[in-house]
């Protein structure tokens, strides 16, 4: 793989800044976007003033955790346009989330908010190891999901020629990567292993590609799914996170020449680690729940955002003044209680990686047959086995976790291509106790 780190002549001052310049900057930001959202947004004005507390009251970056955080049942509640801090004529875009599990949550965007996120997700893009004039495959989804939009206009900004696939149609992406020679490709982690697969039915080698980065994202993902897709492809694996809550894609990003965890651009969001259960403020270096503060957001700016996802903060190591956000191990509501144990579908796929007969392909299926709960891991092998060969590998992964995370779980290895393949973020965990 290619040295792609960047020239530092060509980073953003405020990369190159201090601490402390970019402490000054955050809290001016900070007290800004609370008056903000305090003199425009009625959810705000009550929430405030519910438990005390005024925007001159915001005197240091510490004083953030005295303000009351926001969840997304805020955002429902306020269905569609109550959270917006801008009257509706200077709202130049709307995205929204699937809306899946109820209401979607609606999110707006000014002119100057869709020019910064252009500007945050190209520094994205450059930190991951992408150059001007480099040719960026998108696919992932357009429309109201934020991801194939977000990072379009980022790769435009930093001066690439944008390929936008969307999802979808995977017999047709293999033939356009093959035809177009793109050096980069913008996916989620579990649309490219379904890619990969699709390469290898087509006779190609994933490794003979014009890929040279691979920015994946909307999902969590493992160091096994990095190790299996740049030995597989023979390309840079780097992760970029974002919310559509926040922004979108382009709040964090992990820099190529490290892959040590995702850099927050600071100048812009605000991080802060809660316990999930109290939601007390942790210091950095503990593990506990992401909270968002934005910083420069006009049309709807949001107050200590929950995300659920689950990290820890580390001192910046590319970006000396920003610090990093560990990889997402999880979201404590993907988390699987099983006989008091906490799982989640993360540390299952790091351990079906370690057996070589076994795909990156699995779900976690959760059912209650009696009065217990049940975890069944579907997987794939990676080539037909025979039943008994199948029911080895079944059982070789069933004693890995017991042993490894302290659960019983029941194996189920299917042929290749036994399980569905998803066109954006997979399904990792299904629940049928209910």
């Amino acid at each position: 793989m290619n040295d792609l780190t960047p020239d530092p002549d060509t980073l953003d001052p405020i990369e190159r800044a201090s601490t402390a310049e970019l402490r000054e900057l955050q809290l001016e930001r900070l007290q800004s976007t609370l008056a903000h959202v305090y003199a425009n947004v009625p959810h705000y004005t009550r929430a405030f003033d519910e438990v005390g507390v005024r925007p001159e009251d915001c005197r240091t970056l510490g004083d953030l955790s005295r303000f009351p955080f926001t969840v997304k049942t805020d955002l429902r509640d306020n269905y569609p346009f109550g959270m917006f801090a801008v009257p509706s004529d200077q709202v130049s875009r709307i995205h929204a989330s699937s809306g899946t599990t109820g209401k979607a949550t609606v999110v707006g965007y000014t002119a100057e908010d869709i020019d910064m996120w252009a500007d945050v997700v190209a520094r994205s893009l450059r930190a991951a190891g992408v150059r001007p004039g480099m040719r960026v495959h998108v696919a992932y989804g357009y429309g109201l999901f934020t991801g194939g939009l977000g990072v379009h206009y980022g790769a435009e900004r930093l001066g690439c020629t944008v390929i936008p696939v969307s999802g979808g149609m995977t017999e047709r992406q293999i033939q356009l990567i093959q035809d177009f020679e793109p050096e980069v490709i913008l996916v989620t982690p579990s649309y490219m292993l379904a890619l990969i697969d699709e390469m290898r039915r087509q006779g190609v080698d994933p490794a003979s590609t014009s890929l040279q980065v691979g920015i994946f994202g909307a999902e969590p993902w493992t160091e096994a799914v990095r190790q299996e897709v740049e030995d597989t492809v023979d390309m840079h694996a780097v992760d970029i996170y974002g919310l559509s809550e926040v922004i979108g894609p382009g709040v964090s990003q992990e820099c190529v020449d490290t892959k040590d965890g995702l850099h927050i651009w600071e100048d812009h969001f605000y991080p802060e680690i809660i316990d999930p259960e109290t939601g007390q403020v942790l210091p950095d270096g503990e593990e506990g729940e992401l909270v968002f503060t934005s910083l420069t957001k006009q049309a709807m700016p949001i107050i200590r955002y929950r995300t659920r996802d689950l990290t820890r903060l580390l001192p910046g190591t590319a970006r000396p003044s920003m610090r990093r956000m560990e990889k997402v191990t999880g979201r404590s509501d993907d988390m699987i209680i099983l006989r008091g144990v906490n799982v989640f579908p993360s540390q299952i796929e790091e351990l079906l990686l370690d057996i070589d007969a076994l795909s990156p392909h699995f779900q976690c299926v959760l059912t209650k047959p009696d009065r217990m709960d049940v975890l069944t891991v579907m997987t794939e092998s990676r080539e037909t086995l025979s039943p008994e060969a199948a029911r080895a590998v079944a059982g070789r992964l069933a004693s890995t976790v017991k042993q490894r995370v302290g659960v019983t779980v029941e194996v189920e290895v299917k042929d290749p291509g036994g399980l569905p393949r998803s066109m954006g973020k997979a399904q990792r965990l299904i629940d049928n106790r209910h």
